[in-house]
């Protein structure tokens, strides 16, 4: 699947406020998707820092885009569990999302997704997620 399909399953598949994230596809293989999540006013709390509500819709809305590139096609499906740590703070540059399938069955699919900072690459929030295939 190409990054400019992906990026059109944003507009089309997610809710209003997921696409008030102004997600960027930015990387789609066999490895997952990369997506970019801008920092912006909007999504920084106290101290400029990137907030952990931001960061798992990002994780969740990237995890959709991994299903659908690893199945060539958008599947109906719902979060069953996602599993987050928060490992550090995120202020002053943009965040990348990537996220993996690990495993995809018939009925459930498992990823991992690790957010890290755009420019200096360190993780600041690793999540592990299950999905129900409808």
């Amino acid at each position: 699947m190409d990054i400019a399909t992906l990026q059109r399953a944003l507009a089309e598949l997610f809710a209003p406020w997921v696409q008030a994230l102004d997600l960027r596809v930015e990387a789609a293989d066999a490895d997952g998707v990369r997506l970019r999540l801008p920092l912006t006013p909007a999504l920084v709390r106290q101290g400029e820092v990137l907030c952990g509500q931001a960061m798992m819709a990002a994780a969740n809305t990237a995890m959709v885009l991994a299903l659908m590139q690893h199945f060539g096609a958008f599947r109906p499906c719902t979060t069953v569990q996602l599993n987050s740590s928060f490992l550090r703070p995120l202020s002053q540059q943009d965040a990348t999302v990537h996220a993996r399938v690990l495993r995809a069955g018939k009925a459930l699919a498992f990823g991992e997704i690790d957010i890290a900072g755009h420019r200096d690459g360190k993780s600041v929030c690793r999540a592990s997620t299950t999905y129900a295939l409808l």
